[in-house]
């Protein structure tokens, strides 16, 4: 099972799994959930040190000390660890990878260990209200980090992790992907063609009473569009010899975009960034830049930074070319060139995804919070399960329950956090049990 074909959403929603659903929690399983409940304020402890530890993407001495806590959890499970570096060129921290081998179902589990939240942020540290958490990364994601060792340790518990071959991969790179991918995800993508199932634990989903899976994520791509006019006084602007100058020609190719690219179901596309003026420098690598301009003077340069979203590489590249399309079509006297990079592909929803959120909706009922809804890809980002998906069956959403993510008010209900090991810690022994002797 290596390579697996997408299929329709539409199609992929009306497929019903075989097997009868499990209505109760056997008593091992039991034993987990109520070992989990034992010690959910271990878990909270866990995750408050890696919250107070400061690890913005470009933090590289935060990232790698986040990696060193969550090591010292993998060893005493038993996993053999490793760092990853990264070769200069790629600018990024590294990765923690853990491996354990047994009979069975390939499980591969992914968390990353950085946040949005850089050194020069004002959130930097952990604090409580009650059942409400608060600090940088303690939905997006370390909560599901901490999801990931718990879980671990309550089939330890029962004696059930001994036979389940696992690889956890903790990215240090998942809320700024380092480049080239080809180095920056290459053992995240082994660790995918090993796999049979890779499970992602960013924060779950839960609205309308009803908690809700993920088994389909766009893919995340970025676009940078470089704009050239002819530096003039602006008396001359729109003469022939001046022309339109080059702000004009960026607003014409923007307002195009938002016309006549808009409109395709599940796909998105945003400017994000925009320097305009006599002398524009941008450095898109931090999302920074400045701009020199006089309102007398005709714009010589704009630069715009933005990203797509997609349910599939074909509608990525459908829309490129329309991008292109638009930017070719240039104003007087000005030029543009749109730049794409590949970031994150999309993670299609399949059969197989369909068949694992069957298994998660069944744990859920078990566990007396009723049966979970599929949620539309539009719902969420973009994430690293998506580079496993065509080798993997994949579902996504399995850590804790937060709001706020990437913002000042992130923040997790801590009532979630058992929650969400039970889950995954059920799910994985039950796909561990389908094809032990």
């Amino acid at each position: 099972m290596k390579f697996r074909t997408p299929i329709l959403l539409t199609a992929v929603f009306l497929y019903l799994a075989t097997g009868v659903a499990t209505a109760e929690l056997s008593a091992d399983e039991q034993r987990m959930a109520d070992w989990i409940d034992a010690h959910a304020q271990d878990a909270i402890d866990l995750l408050a040190e890696t919250v107070n530890i400061g690890s913005g993407t470009m933090s590289h001495d935060g990232v790698r000390e986040v990696g060193r806590v969550m090591r010292r959890e993998l060893d005493e499970l038993g996993l053999a660890t490793e760092w990853i570096d990264m070769p200069p060129e790629v600018n990024r921290a590294g990765h923690l990878f853990g491996r354990k081998d047994g009979i069975g179902t390939r499980i591969l589990l992914i968390g990353h260990l950085d946040t949005v939240f850089e050194a020069d942020d004002d959130f930097q540290s952990f604090t409580r209200d009650g059942n409400t958490a608060y600090g940088p990364g303690v939905d997006d994601m370390k909560s599901g980090n901490v999801i990931i060792v718990y879980a671990l340790k309550a089939l330890q518990e029962i004696g059930a992790l001994d036979n389940i071959p696992i690889v956890v991969a903790y990215t240090g790179d998942e809320e700024k992907t380092g480049s080239p991918l080809t180095i920056a995800r290459k053992d995240l993508i082994e660790a995918g063609h090993w796999a049979d199932v890779s499970l992602g634990f960013e924060s779950a989903v839960t609205f309308d009473d009803t908690d809700w899976s993920t088994i389909a994520r766009r893919s995340s791509s970025s676009w940078i569009l470089e704009v050239t006019g002819k530096q003039a006084h602006s008396s001359g602007i729109f003469s022939d010899d001046v022309g339109a100058g080059a702000i004009f020609e960026a607003a014409r190719i923007l307002h195009a975009f938002y016309e006549t690219v808009r409109g395709e179901k599940l796909l998105t596309f945003n400017a994000g960034t925009i320097q305009g003026g006599t002398n524009v420098e941008y450095d898109p690598q931090q999302n920074r830049g400045s701009t020199f301009g006089k309102t007398n003077v005709v714009p010589r340069k704009v630069v715009v930074q933005g990203g797509i979203r997609t349910i599939s590489e074909e509608q990525l590249e459908r829309t490129r070319e329309k991008m292109r399309a638009v930017v070719a079509a240039s104003l007087p006297q000005t030029s543009a060139t749109i730049t794409f990079w590949d970031r994150y592909p999309p993670m299609a929803p399949t059969i197989g995804n369909r068949r694992l959120e069957k298994k998660l909706s069944e744990i859920n009922e078990a566990l007396g919070r009723g049966p979970m809804r599929t949620l539309d890809p539009l719902e969420r980002g973009a994430a690293d399960i998506s580079f496993v998906a065509p080798f993997t069956d994949g579902l996504a959403g399995l850590g804790a329950i937060g709001t706020g993510g990437h913002t000042p008010n992130e923040s997790l209900d801590l009532t979630s956090l058992p929650l969400g090991i039970k889950r995954a810690a059920i799910l994985i022994y039950r796909l561990g049990a389908e094809t032990q002797p």
